[in-house]
């Protein structure tokens, strides 16, 4: 028993007239609740330092890449205590398309990706103001989930989502053969907008009429911009919302903020793990697959071939190989008896 000046524990024990166990437990209670303490206070300071954005999923992810242990019940009961939980969203709201304008095939889920630049998803919402509405344009990379492109403007025609396909691709630089998603929305099928896909050689995919769950990750994005910031904000006028709205994006959503399908990462830390990857001259791109009678068709979008030109490879079960339709991602007549053919890009 350790020494307590001249005095051991036992001792001192005996003289205050209380048993060992409960000097112990005391010692104990007194630990436990000053790191219950040092717990909370880092939460409160997580939950600041992202403006309650986040939830308690990634207060626990968090307070995990720093170095404590902590179960996420215990966490969400802190949080709910000291009223940190972060805002509810509002319910969803749907909209319709012109079906009078070409609609094309949907591509996005069909697709399984192995990288980047190979599947981009797009959208639109609107955002009120005191005075006004205006409408605000995105575009996501759907392996993940950055933000690539977005445009913010007064106005609803197609020169909003042009100036974000238009920022994308001078960020980007994709390569030919990436697939681009939306809805079947006016914007997304005007001439002005196909003519920018046709000349970048991308391929057009559009959701099912009224179903936002073919561009999940585009709409979940667009939540959680609305509850972490537009519902949680007032602004002042379109130049203080645009100011934001390139912060969150920007700033906190690409390079801060953790995503849950990512395995609560950075959608820039993710693709930072890929780059090497996707360098690599054998890196096989992504596969289309279509269901039919005979069998499944499976459409690979390659990196390229020996001139350099990039290809696309359609696979059959059967004996006939099928020749392949970039505009509607469609097999023509079967071209011959293999059972594998390769077709460079015109």
């Amino acid at each position: 028993m350790p020494l307590q000046g001249s005095l051991r524990i036992e001792r001192m024990c005996q003289l205050a007239q209380v048993s060992r166990a409960g000097f112990y437990r005391c010692l104990k209670g007194r630990a436990g609740i000053k790191e219950e303490m040092e717990l909370r206070s880092e939460i409160q300071e997580i939950a600041v330092e992202h403006r309650r954005r986040y939830g308690y999923r990634r207060i626990t992810a968090e307070l995990r890449r720093r170095g404590m242990l902590v179960n996420h019940k215990r966490v969400l009961r802190m949080m709910r205590e000291d009223s940190l939980l972060s805002a509810h969203p509002r319910a969803f709201s749907d909209t319709h398309s012109n079906r009078n304008l070409e609609v094309y095939l949907n591509l996005a889920s069909r697709m399984t990706l192995t990288g980047t630049n190979q599947l981009w998803v797009a959208d639109i919402t609107y955002i009120r103001l005191q005075r006004e509405f205006v409408y605000l344009a995105v575009i996501l990379d759907a392996f993940s989930r950055k933000v690539v492109g977005w445009a913010l403007d007064q106005t609803l025609t197609s020169r909003l989502p042009v100036a974000a396909l238009q920022q994308a691709i001078d960020q980007r630089q994709p390569k030919p053969n990436l697939v681009h998603h939306s809805d079947r929305g006016v914007q997304y099928s005007s001439g002005d907008y196909l003519k920018i896909l046709q000349k970048n050689r991308m391929i057009p995919s559009m959701s099912r009429p009224g179903n936002p769950y073919d561009n999940a990750s585009c709409e979940s994005f667009l939540r959680t911009l609305k509850r972490e910031e537009i519902h949680a904000n007032d602004y002042q006028d379109l130049g203080h919302l645009y100011a934001n709205v390139e912060a969150f994006i920007e700033q906190y959503y690409n390079r801060r903020r953790l995503h849950s399908a990512l395995g609560y990462r950075t959608p820039e830390d993710f693709e930072k793990g890929f780059e090497q990857l996707n360098a690599l001259p054998n890196f096989s791109g992504a596969t289309v697959s279509f269901l039919q009678a005979s069998g499944e068709l499976r459409i690979s979008f390659e990196k390229g071939s020996a001139s350099g030109l990039p290809t696309r490879r359609v696979v059959l079960p059967g004996e006939a190989s099928a020749d392949f339709c970039s505009a509607g991602c469609s097999p023509l007549e079967p071209a011959s008896t293999s059972q594998t053919k390769t077709y460079p890009e015109a």
